[in-house]
């Protein structure tokens, strides 16, 4: 069948799922954006209805599943209205500016039994499963994470109260992989520098970052409950993206796994491995086999990207007040079928 699906969402990373979905097959029924223009712009594109709320939409056109590809501080009213019609949802990282909204749609998604996908496609590389693989027979026992690159160009990107932060919008990608990859994490310590310039002015064409409260570079470490530990970097003063990854250390084995790859060394040899397939079109290609009946979950489910945002979360919280902070174990990461 053809698998009819509701944008939520006409910006840069919703544009990017249209384009995969298009060439999945998939059929977009509708383009919700609180900027009108924004919807109407992309709609005219698709040759759809252009809507500024998510309930007219679901009312006015027929969907057999949602994307929700929103701003961290615009998550809520998407996942709602697909949940309460009973539709497949697919919601991009993170999956809110705090916990409260992610907890609550947290709560709706289980109520609701319907099949989630969510925008942490690292784990859809099938280097990932081979990562996975090499650290069952030698378990890490530390890890090293990076973010490392610029400031996005968007306004909100800037403000904790509309991004939450590079923790939370960027280095949760890393986050997530060291979960897949470690296990649950049990205690972060975290600390953050925002640096006294910020209140520059910007040339022509570039928006001010007066209003900025972002850090600029946050550290921090983390305690797995496996045992392991780790340590977290991200920084946006850089021109430009200069590396987003997560290594780890076992015994006789070293790992880099990154969106791109793995490479792993033993010590003697160096083996480099790229994924077969681009992992931002796994994770929509499963997640629309999942709305078929095709497979029974996906490998992003929406309780995992929950997990993952909680320890963002959780490192900011210790970033913010100097202490450490501990979370609640949790059950191991799921394998998608």
């Amino acid at each position: 069948m053809t698998v009819k699906v509701a944008l939520v969402g006409a910006g840069s990373v919703g544009q990017r799922h249209v384009r995969t979905l298009k060439h999945l097959g998939v059929r977009i029924t509708s383009v919700t954006d609180v900027h009108p223009a924004a919807a109407a712009r992309l709609a005219r594109e698709l040759d759809v209805r252009a809507f500024t709320d998510p309930e007219s939409a679901l009312d006015l056109t027929d969907a057999d599943a949602v994307y929700v590809c929103v701003p961290p501080f615009a998550h809520g009213s998407g996942e709602r209205a697909a949940l309460a019609r009973g539709l497949p949802l697919f919601v991009e990282k993170p999956v809110g500016l705090g916990r409260e909204t992610a907890e609550e749609i947290g709560v709706l998604v289980e109520a609701a039994g319907v099949v989630t996908g969510t925008g942490y496609h690292w784990r859809c590389a099938d280097t990932m499963e081979h990562a996975r693989d090499l650290l069952a027979e030698a378990p890490a026992l530390l890890a090293n994470g990076y973010w490392l690159d610029k400031r996005p160009p968007v306004p909100w990107w800037g403000r904790v109260d509309r991004s939450g932060g590079q923790v939370v919008e960027q280095l949760t990608h890393v986050l997530d992989a060291a979960r897949f990859l470690l296990g649950d994490v049990v205690e972060v310590y975290a600390a953050g520098i925002r640096s006294a310039a910020e209140a520059e002015t910007q040339t022509a064409g570039r928006a001010s970052r007066e209003s900025d409260d972002v850090d600029d570079a946050t550290a921090a470490t983390l305690r797995f409950a496996s045992g392991a530990v780790a340590t977290m970097a991200a920084t946006s003063v850089l021109a430009s993206k200069h590396r987003a990854a997560l290594h780890t250390v076992s015994r006789g084995l070293y790992l880099e796994v990154s969106e791109a790859g793995l490479s792993s060394f033993s010590g003697t040899s160096r083996t480099d491995l790229e994924s077969a397939e681009d992992p931002r079109v796994t994770v929509d290609r499963e997640f629309i086999e999942a709305v078929q009946g095709e497979r029974e979950t996906t490998r992003t489910p929406y309780a995992e990207a929950l997990s993952s945002h909680r320890l963002g979360c959780a490192i900011t919280e210790s970033a913010r007040l100097g202490l450490p902070v501990k979370l609640p174990q949790e059950r191991s990461a799921v394998h998608g079928a």
